[in-house]
C-alpha cells in the first residue's frame, strides 16, 4: 500500500511527487485554493439537491396516495407519471419515472421474419411500412437500436402471421435495465405557456 503521509512543509502534486511548499508558485496555490473551495460548495449543493429531490418524491407519493384514498383505493409503488397543479394554475409539478430498456437476441428472430414479408410485399406495395422498418433498425450514433422505433412497429395493424410471431419477438426481447426519475417544476407565463426552473434532479 502507497504511503499518503504527506511530510509537515509539503505537498503531493498530480504526479504523486511531494513539493515543498516554498516551491509552488503563488499562483498555482491559488488556483489550488479556488478550485477546493468551489468543489466543496459544489459537493455541498449536490447533497442539498439530492436530498430535496429524496423528499419531493416522497412528498409527492404521500400526496398520490391521500388522494388515492378519497376513493378507496391504495397505491402502491412510486411508478407512473403524475402531474399536480397548483389551485390557481400558475405553477405545475411533473414527477416521471422512465424505464431504460434494451433488446436482447430475440429482436434478431423478429427482423428475420419482418425481412421475410417485406421481401414478399411489393415496394410499391407499402413503401411506408418499408421506411418505417428500415428506420426502426438503423442504430445510433452509440451503435445502438433506438428502442422507440422498433416499438412503434407494433402498433402497425398487419395480420401476416409472419407479422405478428415478429411483433411478439419483439415484446419478448424488452428487457428492462433500470430507470431514471426526475422532478420538474414548471411556472405559467403571460403566454400560457409553461416555463420550466432550471435544475438538473434527474441525474442525483
Amino acid at each position: 500500500m502507497t504511503d499518503t503521509t504527506i511530510p509537515a512543509g509539503h505537498r503531493r502534486d498530480a504526479k504523486g511527487r511531494l513539493v515543498p511548499e516554498a516551491q509552488i508558485k503563488p499562483i498555482d496555490r491559488t488556483r489550488d485554493e479556488l478550485v477546493h473551495e468551489l468543489y466543496v460548495k459544489a459537493e455541498a449543493l449536490n447533497k442539498a439537491m439530492r436530498e430535496f429531490k429524496l423528499a419531493a418524491f416522497a412528498d409527492i407519493a404521500a400526496f398520490v396516495d391521500l388522494s388515492a384514498g378519497e376513493y378507496g383505493v391504495s397505491l402502491g409503488g412510486n411508478k407512473g407519471n403524475v402531474q399536480l397543479l397548483s389551485f390557481d394554475g400558475e405553477l405545475r409539478i411533473q414527477r416521471a419515472i422512465a424505464e431504460r430498456i434494451v433488446f436482447d437476441e430475440r429482436l434478431q428472430a423478429a427482423k428475420e421474419l419482418i425481412d421475410e414479408c417485406l421481401t414478399e410485399w411489393t415496394v410499391d406495395a407499402r413503401p411506408e411500412i418499408a421506411l418505417l422498418v428500415q428506420d426502426a433498425f438503423r442504430v445510433d450514433s452509440a451503435g445502438n437500436i433506438r428502442t422507440g422505433n422498433v416499438l412503434a412497429l407494433k402498433r402497425l395493424a398487419i395480420e401476416d402471421e409472419r407479422w405478428k410471431r415478429a411483433m411478439e419477438a419483439i415484446g419478448d426481447a424488452v428487457q428492462v435495465v433500470g430507470s431514471t426519475s426526475y422532478v420538474r417544476f414548471y411556472r405559467r407565463q403571460a403566454n400560457g405557456s409553461y416555463q420550466a426552473l432550471s435544475l438538473d434532479l434527474s441525474g442525483v
